[in-house]
């Protein structure tokens, strides 16, 4: 694309009612600093740099329903995580405040609820 340019950061923003929570939440999960934090924003990025997460506060923020359900609110995006180890980190990830989805699509796949309510899955590297 050419509106990109070398050092500009590209990533995602996800709203939550206390950005400032799960932004320590998905910094711990992914061992990633929390590089910028000011109140109703934190900004999670890997060491390495070029993608954030930007996590903003929404007053009126209404947690997803996973599965979803008929007339419920959807989720609108998720993340998916590979990881070498799909039992530990499943452990790590609910030690950290994560809760267990009520399904996952594969076996190879599990479905996780942040701390705001976002789904999210770890998937098994197989290779």
């Amino acid at each position: 694309m050419r509106s990109r340019t070398a050092g500009m950061w590209w990533g995602t923003a996800i709203e939550a009612p206390d950005p400032a929570a799960l932004a320590r939440f998905y910094a711990e999960l992914l061992g990633w600093p929390l590089v910028h934090e000011e109140p109703g924003t934190a900004i999670v990025a890997p060491p390495q740099g070029a993608v954030y997460l930007v996590f903003q506060r929404a007053g009126d923020y209404r947690a997803p329903v996973w599965p979803p359900v008929d007339g419920a609110q959807r989720p609108m995006m998720h993340f998916d995580f590979q990881v070498g180890d799909l039992d530990t980190a499943v452990a790590d990830a609910l030690a950290l405040g994560a809760t267990l989805g009520a399904a996952s699509p594969r076996e190879n796949v599990r479905v996780l609820i942040d701390p705001a309510g976002h789904p999210f899955c770890l998937c098994l590297d197989e290779d």
